[in-house]
């Protein structure tokens, strides 16, 4: 069996065919997205890069699936949370199952990332036997997925797995979604990078502030209050849903730090005496997006 993907992304759109039995990648390809040039613009180009594979490979779908920036709201079908503006408020899924005239099954791409590391990724090599397991994203913005026995967990309001949206502390200031001191503006890259140059006066990429750490007084303030509401960010989610592997993938899960000291802050933080929860880095980089999109 061939597996259809589409990860549809602010800046590319990105296509592969997969070999359901080995896993193998048969055909990839991507093109740009041109958001710019508005919603029906986005629509057409994802139909041209599904042309483009049907014509490279002399195969056909009979469905296919397609990861996205933002969820879909399940009452009204909608697309929302979505940071490439001009798909909020579309009917996405709709337009797009009628463009291309087959069954098309939608996550985001938080959930395809955690679908794909749990299909084909790290936990395949490391906890086989895992049954739940939540993928984190930790970069520009903070989110996240949940599967369970191999199946995505949306939700009745298209949000499971959204706990960048959770108050972890008021320093955090005001998040975007309109709440303050959301997980996400109190540990992602660029809010780090703000705490940073509120307490020192000087703009330095994260980075280099957690490489500086030893010599710099603020950036060793700032490295030890990302450990420190980490943990209390992963213990939440292993409190409710206690998951057998947390995947941690965006740019500031490649901090080294966060399996390390990060794991005891979370085990600080969690109601028991251990952790048995493995907190796991990626194996699938950027392309975990377009694997989970073809495994929905």
């Amino acid at each position: 069996m061939k597996l259809w993907g589409i990860d549809l992304g602010g800046t590319k759109i990105e296509g592969v065919i997969l070999d359901s039995e080995t896993k193998e990648v048969l055909y990839r390809e991507r093109i740009p997205t041109e958001g710019a040039k508005g919603y029906p613009h986005v629509l057409n180009q994802v139909q041209k890069l599904v042309n483009i594979l049907q014509d490279t490979s002399g195969l056909s779908p009979e469905k296919i699936g397609i990861g996205t920036p933002g969820s879909t709201d399940p009452s009204s079908g909608l697309l929302k949370n979505c940071n490439s503006v001009h798909l909020n408020g579309q009917p996405v899924h709709a337009d797009l199952q009628k463009i291309l005239g087959i069954p098309v099954n939608m996550a985001n791409d938080a959930n395809c990332f955690a679908l794909a590391e749990t299909q084909m990724g790290c936990v395949p090599d490391t906890a086989p036997d895992a049954q739940v397991v939540f993928g984190v994203i930790m970069g520009s913005g903070v989110g996240g997925g949940l599967v369970v026995n191999g199946q995505i967990i949306n939700g009745a309001n298209g949000i499971g797995g959204e706990w960048g949206h959770n108050f972890l502390h008021k320093s955090g200031g005001p998040c975007y979604c309109g709440k303050t001191g959301c997980v996400e503006t109190v540990i992602a890259g660029p809010h780090l990078e703000r705490y940073y140059y509120e307490q020192s006066g000087k703009k330095l990429g994260l980075a280099d502030i957690i490489q500086n750490r030893s010599s710099d007084p603020v950036a060793e303030q700032t490295y030890n209050r990302l450990i420190q509401y980490y943990g209390q960010a992963i213990s939440t989610i292993i409190n409710m849903i206690d998951p057998d592997v947390i995947v941690i993938g965006g740019g500031v899960g490649n901090i080294d730090a966060l399996y390390t000291e990060g794991l005891e802050s979370v085990k600080r933080h969690i109601f028991n005496t251990e952790c048995h929860t493995k907190i796991l880095k990626p194996k699938l980089g950027d392309s975990a997006g377009v694997f989970g999109a073809a495994y929905l």
